[in-house]
């Protein structure tokens, strides 16, 4: 039976505690435990997602390792044994079983504070936006593209990192401003080529990955990916069987989440109302479905 992690309580240093994530500190490096919690319109639900944690890490962590030659990540371990776990520990600690299939050992990074978001397809915020200006991120495209329709190129539309509340486009001169013209540029080829390497190995699984979001650090004065990677949190994965151009598409991902709540009448301000359990349910399978149909196995 899988154990529901709303949070991790360890005689560790904490690093931070984020929306899902809870990262602990061990010297030169981290422990990153994917939590079953969930976000929606920037509120944490008070009802965990069961699965939810295994997935996102187990996801990340095969990414990570299938992107390592188009870019060098964080990871140093995926934690699957209790022996993986046990070597990074201070001695006279001894790790929980439920930290198995849902933490990883990282490297610490430096963060940059970019998120670093790659569109390959109208939709979202992007076609809302393109709908009212013609326009992604102040870019140009061409008249008469549909929702959902692919981009005659992906295009990399950064935005700030936000502590809190929601993150900001930044245009290319933004960016430049805040990080300099080579890390600028460089944040922008990596992220291309990630996101195209991945859509491309997806698409062979039946998975489009419309748009997706990256963030990178500094390891010894070297670029690398860092946090989570092509996961249903952070990117939108639609089947391939599936799609038309014209509609919204269904995703892998929270969307049954954001349709209920949206329905409900909440007014998208804390504290988020409790969710029906065939809601929780039908999540549930779309992160373990996501994560099948991209690495063949199951959870």
């Amino acid at each position: 039976m899988s154990i529901i992690l709303s949070e991790a309580n360890l005689p560790l240093p904490l690093f931070c505690r984020g929306k899902v994530r809870d990262t602990y500190d061990l010297g030169d490096k981290l422990l990153i435990i994917s939590t079953d919690r969930l976000s929606a319109f920037d509120v944490v639900l008070p009802c965990p997602i069961p699965d939810k944690g295994l997935v996102l890490n187990q996801l990340s962590c095969f990414w990570f390792k299938k992107t390592s030659h188009v870019m060098p990540n964080h990871l140093v371990v995926s934690v699957d044994t209790a022996d993986s776990l046990k070597r990074y520990f201070p001695p006279g600690i001894t790790p929980p079983d439920y930290l198995l299939g849902r933490s990883m050992i990282t490297l610490k990074a430096e963060r940059v504070p970019v998120e670093c978001v790659v569109r390959g397809y109208l939709s979202g915020s992007a076609w809302a936006e393109y709908k009212e200006t013609g326009t992604i991120s102040g870019i140009s495209l061409p008249k008469g593209l549909e929702e959902s329709q692919e981009l005659p190129q992906p295009l990399f539309t950064p935005t700030t990192k936000a502590d809190s509340g929601h993150d900001l486009p930044l245009d290319k001169k933004e960016l430049e401003n805040l990080v300099g013209k080579t890390l600028a540029r460089d944040l922008e080829e990596k992220s291309l080529a990630v996101y195209q390497y991945a859509r491309d190995y997806a698409r062979g699984r039946g998975v489009i990955i419309a748009d997706t979001k990256f963030e990178f650090g500094f390891v010894d004065g070297k670029l690398i990916l860092i946090d989570e990677l092509l996961t249903p949190d952070s990117s939108r994965f639609w089947d391939a069987a599936q799609y038309v151009v014209g509609r919204s598409q269904p995703s892998f991902d929270k969307q049954p989440v954001r349709d209920w709540l949206v329905a409900s009448g909440w007014n998208k301000e804390p504290p988020a109302p409790m969710l029906p359990p065939e809601v929780i349910e039908a999540t549930t399978r779309r992160y373990r479905e996501a994560y099948h149909r991209l690495t063949g196995k199951t959870l």
